[in-house]
């Protein structure tokens, strides 16, 4: 049976990047809910056509630094400035209906977005370092929106370092879990440092009262979960995804119960 050819428009529009789909809207969903407001809805929009650019617009210039236009690159372009100028407009409603300044997170958080890009053009973007970057850029989201709907500094940067924690354990338990189902041996022992160190940092954290309990418990169960699965048989690299969806949607909803519940 013939399969049917991916449409040009869908794979120049939608990143592969599960992965990227998470770490973008966690945030994204994590600062609104600390803070509901129109103006972090309009740092979510923003944030989210950013990250829908950044595809369209490294197949854009991979072509013109290869020295070719091929039928993609125009289509590229176009869906990458499309998805930029709406990315703007959602700054723009930010800007326009903030309640306090937002910018201060956004603006720390470009070095990491520059070094996400620079490693992604130099074929480096998959590395460890890159996903982190990439991880860390976003998860600014959240305080830029927390703060951004007049809600508490505090809460804005204890929602940057329980999903900085997040992101830790996460792609360094993922990457290991994927590599295991290519048949490449891993690291276990740089898996359980990572876990013990984003454990003790979660408990640290909650103590000096930077994020809730909750959220530290967030941590925890990650932690426990990457080394009970990487005792178990490879599993396959959808399912890794899947879990890793779970948990990042189980992080967010536990470090919001517990900033509202006061956990």
């Amino acid at each position: 049976m013939a399969t049917r050819a991916a449409s040009p428009l869908r794979s120049v529009a939608l990143p592969a990047e599960h992965g990227g789909w998470g770490f973008t809207l966690e945030p994204i969903l994590l600062g609104l809910a600390l803070a509901p407001s129109l103006a972090g809805l309009g740092v979510g929009v923003m944030g989210l056509f950013a990250f829908l650019a950044h595809h369209p617009v490294k197949l854009a210039l991979s072509d013109l630094r290869r020295g070719h236009r091929y039928p993609r690159t125009r289509l590229a372009t176009t869906v990458g400035l499309t998805y930029a100028a709406v990315a703007a407009l959602g700054l723009v409603l930010a800007l326009l209906t903030a309640r306090a300044p937002f910018l201060g997170p956004l603006l720390l958080g470009l070095p990491l977005a520059f070094l996400k890009v620079g490693l992604d053009a130099a074929g480096r973007g998959r590395t460890f370092a890159g996903e982190m970057a990439g991880a860390l850029g976003a998860a600014t989201l959240a305080p830029a929106a927390v703060l951004a709907g007049g809600g508490d500094p505090a809460w804005a940067l204890g929602s940057w370092l329980v999903l900085a924690l997040r992101s830790l354990v996460s792609i360094r338990y993922a990457r290991a879990a994927v590599r295991r189902a290519r048949g490449l041996t891993v690291s276990r022992v740089s898996v359980l440092a990572t876990v013990v160190a984003g454990a003790i940092l979660a408990a640290l954290g909650a103590a000096a009262g930077f994020f809730p309990w909750l959220g530290a418990l967030a941590i925890w169960a990650l932690g426990a979960y990457a080394l009970w699965v990487l005792g178990q048989p490879p599993l396959p690299a959808k399912k890794v995804g899947w879990g890793q969806m779970f948990w990042g949607w189980t992080t967010v909803l536990l470090v919001a119960l517990g900033y509202w519940l006061g956990l």
